[in-house]
């Protein structure tokens, strides 16, 4: 039940910062912003194949779901959120999150056993 309580939150956290109206100006940190944004979207993804794995989803069901909201994700912001604008990198930036939070979750699985 933990599991799955987890996996609803990091899924609500990722909706919420995937869809929300505006996304937080990392523009004006030069440098550092663009690595932001990237580091989120790595962190959102992951914190989902991570818990997702803990709640017993199958690899590939998870890995495919996730993959291809990486790329529905960037496709609505760029055509449905007016103040929002896809980009490629961050879907590549998900995807890396998705094999992060995988391999986080098998890692984790070998200490255990």
């Amino acid at each position: 039940m933990r599991a799955r309580l987890l996996l609803a939150a990091a899924v609500l956290v990722q909706l919420g910062v995937l869809y929300a109206p505006r996304a937080p100006a990392t523009d004006q940190l030069p440098l550092v912003g663009p690595v932001l944004d990237k580091a989120v979207h790595l962190a959102v993804f992951a914190a989902v194949a991570w818990a997702g794995r803990r709640a017993g989803v199958p690899v590939a069901l998870l890995a495919g779901l996730l993959l291809a909201h990486a790329v529905v994700s960037e496709l609505l912001q760029h055509w449905v959120l007016p103040a929002r604008s896809g980009d490629p990198l961050d879907a590549v930036a998900d995807a890396a999150g998705v094999l992060v939070g995988l391999l986080l979750a098998q890692r984790r699985g070998r200490l255990v056993a």
